[in-house]
């Protein structure tokens, strides 16, 4: 039996209700849904899905992000279009269905025993021989040895002018039609658990209850009842976020055009978050332990949730999903980083904000900080690159050679991770509404050359990455050396005095006009790298960058290395008493000439560079924090589920039936022998044919076999 692909004829008058029928309930058609179906799943799992819109438009741009919002491809798998493809391959899968199994089991039940004497000459696989015993006495011995072999077996007798002949027809491999109806039936099955556990039952209930997505903010309390889901809702998909110590019984479904609340009939209370780290920073546990609170019973029922491992209650599965800040609370030292004045005192709640108020050209200005997140671990991989740069004298082919050969996991660059401890980023947004990324590590962080340092990162955008601001921690761990040097720098007064104090001992007292000529250019170097001697109308650009572009427009080429060479060593010199004054007006020792001070002068004089292209007022800087863990939990009612498991066994099973297991039909005539000189009925003439769905080698193999232990014939 050949399964069809046409669909089916219906007898009707209506060409256009037949034609389309017949393409609905045609198997080519139920292929064309599922390309279709494969390439939007394609689609959805490459394409993010529920970002925010600005995220898409960070990537594709507004012309191609708003195209692709329209086509729903930010939501796929709940897009109008991708159900109802889904229902008509439904349809379409069990029409087909429905159109072929009763023809597979009317082939299943049939042997064929009717097939004609002259019909076996045409099969691929047949063999002829003589047997010395009656027709009915061979056609019962084989029938024997082949219902041991697991054939099945029926016997047909047949008058003919020579005498009763018998057809023996066999079949086995049944399994393979039974493998077509399973295989269709669980793309039936899983596509009716989709749809069972999709969005379709949320939007039932929004079109015929009245219900639609909230788009407001605030607390969830106050979220009107026509943005509410019930308890009755017989599928549903969310997330929980419960912080530690409070418990939550309303979970958020993610619309595309908003969210809708679903009430549990419990409530989860979370006692404990426990999480745990690879040495590469990577989470490696994940686990809740919780205690539901049942609304109907009052009953407490503890329970503890891992990834994998979700706790079960009133048919609705709690999944570890993530985990979050649950609103912990952090304090900071807020450093002016313009304007020279004392530190402030900040404190928040991660999730919260807090108002700042600066001096701007135009009087007072308000910021708000926003306290985003607080990581308490972060790995980074600190091994140097060696082989960024080439040496052309250096040849060592057994080392390239063993880089490059051998196990595929095998990487030549080798990791130093190391944790680098707790970290805290926050917006700082202005009056207009624009706002910066900020991300601070608490803790200086040594680089490899002996010297911590401390990260002040900054971006414009969240695709961009953060860049860092470094700042060299003193021998106390702090800020404060490198905050005393930068208000210094802005004072005119202690720049002139310490171009004196760096003129005076670098050259003889009794060379007054030498002393005069090194000072001015002290002065002039000091004043480029501050920012106070930019071009008139201008924005100061200050730093290294300032002396560059001094050199550059004043100093031939030839001559230009030894000038920078001579300015950044009076540069430094010059700041380095600086500091020594900064220190002195505060009653402070004089720094030690040693290589300690060295290198922290040295990061010291780049981050001065860099510190006045900081975008914003003041840098936070963590100083403690009391930390709250959330989890954030997957609640789902999924009656699918069922559906979509039983799919999924009948789908390995007939793929396996179709796939594995062959169809075979053997027949085998015994005709009798007639004899001129004798009545002699003990020999038949025997034909016999083999056909298989599929040529394959087993099937050349199995007739071999099958004539040497029926009939006695060698290969």
């Amino acid at each position: 039996m050949t399964v069809s692909t046409q669909g089916l004829e219906l007898k009707t008058r209506s060409r256009t209700l037949q034609a389309a029928v017949e393409l609905l309930s045609s198997m080519r058609f139920s292929i064309s849904l599922l390309t279709v179906i494969c390439i939007a799943s394609v689609i959805g799992t490459v394409l993010k899905q529920r970002e925010p819109l600005n995220n898409y438009v960070n990537q594709f741009g507004p012309f191609w992000a708003e195209v692709f919002g329209q086509a729903s491809l930010y939501n796929v798998y709940s897009a109008w279009w991708f159900l109802l493809i889904l229902g008509f391959l439904v349809v379409s899968t069990s029409l087909c269905v429905a159109r072929n199994t009763p023809k597979i089991l009317v082939d299943l039940k049939s042997f064929k025993e009717n097939i004609r004497e002259q019909s076996l000459q045409a099969f691929g696989h047949k063999a002829e021989t003589v047997l010395h015993e009656a027709p009915e006495a061979g056609a019962r011995r084989l029938g024997k040895l082949l219902v041991s072999g697991n054939w099945k077996v029926k016997l047909q007798a047949r008058e003919t002018p020579q005498g009763t002949a018998w057809m023996l027809a066999a079949k086995a491999g049944a399994a393979n039609k039974w493998g077509y109806i399973a295989a269709h039936s669980a793309i039936v099955l899983v596509c009716l658990g989709g749809l069972l556990d999709g969005d379709l039952m949320v939007r039932a209930q929004m079109l015929f209850n009245d219900k639609n997505p909230y788009v407001g903010g605030g607390m969830v309390a106050d979220v009107p009842q026509e943005h509410r889901l019930s308890e009755r809702n017989p599928t549903f998909r969310g997330n929980l976020m419960v912080a530690e110590g409070t418990q939550s019984s309303t979970a958020i479904l993610s619309q595309s055009d908003g969210i809708l609340l679903q009430e549990l009939p419990f409530a989860v209370e979370l006692k404990k978050f426990v999480v745990e780290y690879y040495s590469t920073g990577m989470p490696k546990l994940f686990a809740s332990d919780i205690v539901i609170h049942d609304k109907e019973t009052g009953e407490k029922i503890p329970a503890r949730v891992e990834v994998n491992h979700p706790a079960s209650h009133r048919g609705i599965e709690i999944y570890q999903s993530s985990f979050d800040d649950g609103g912990s609370t952090v304090r900071f030292k807020a450093m002016p980083m313009h304007a020279p004045s004392k530190p402030l005192e900040l404190q928040g709640v991660i999730g919260g904000s807090s108002q700042l108020t600066r001096l701007g050209k135009d009087g007072p200005e308000q910021l708000t900080v926003e306290y985003t997140g607080l990581r308490l671990i972060n790995v980074e991989n600190f091994a140097g690159d060696k082989l960024s740069g080439t040496d052309v004298r250096k040849v060592d082919l057994r080392a390239t050679l063993d880089a490059s050969l051998g196990a595929a996991n095998k990487t030549t660059n080798k990791k130093e991770l190391r944790n680098v401890g707790p970290s805290v980023s926050y917006k700082l947004r202005d009056a207009a509404g624009q706002a910066r990324e900020f991300n601070n590590y608490m803790l200086p962080v040594d680089m490899g050359d002996g010297l911590p340092i401390f990260l002040l990162g900054m971006r414009e955008a969240p695709s961009e990455p953060f860049r860092y601001l470094r700042i060299p921690a003193d021998a106390q761990g702090t800020t404060d050396e490198f905050m005393r040097m930068r208000y210094a720098m802005a004072d005119a007064g202690l720049r002139k005095l310490a171009v004196q104090r760096y003129a005076a001992k670098a050259v003889d007292a009794k060379n007054p006009v030498l002393t005069q000529q090194l000072e001015a250019s002290a002065a002039r170097a000091l004043a480029l790298f501050s920012g106070s001697d930019g071009p008139v109308g201008s924005d100061p650009t200050g730093g290294l960058q300032a002396l560059a572009d001094f050199i550059e427009a004043n100093v031939p080429e030839p001559e230009r290395d030894k000038a920078g060479e001579v300015l950044i060593r009076i540069l430094n010199g010059c700041i380095f008493e600086l500091a020594q004054i900064a220190r002195e007006r505060e009653g402070l020792k004089r720094l030690a000439a040693d290589e300690q001070t060295q290198l922290f002068m040295t990061q010291a004089v780049m981050a001065l560079s860099d510190a006045p292209l900081y975008p914003a007022p003041v840098a936070l800087q963590l100083t403690d924090f009391t930390q709250v863990q959330a989890s954030v939990f997957q609640v789902a009612r999924a009656p699918g589920k069922t559906v979509v498991y039983l799919g999924c066994a009948l789908l390995i099973l007939g793929v396996f039936g179709m796939l594995y297991v062959r169809e075979r039909r053997l027949w085998v005539w015994f005709a009798p022998v007639q004899h001129a000189e004798s009545d002699r009925k003990d020999q038949a003439h025997v034909t016999m044919a083999l056909s298989t769905n599929r040529k394959t080698m087993d099937g050349d193999r199995e007739f071999e076999q099958l004539k040497a232990r029926l009939l006695g014939l060698q290969p």
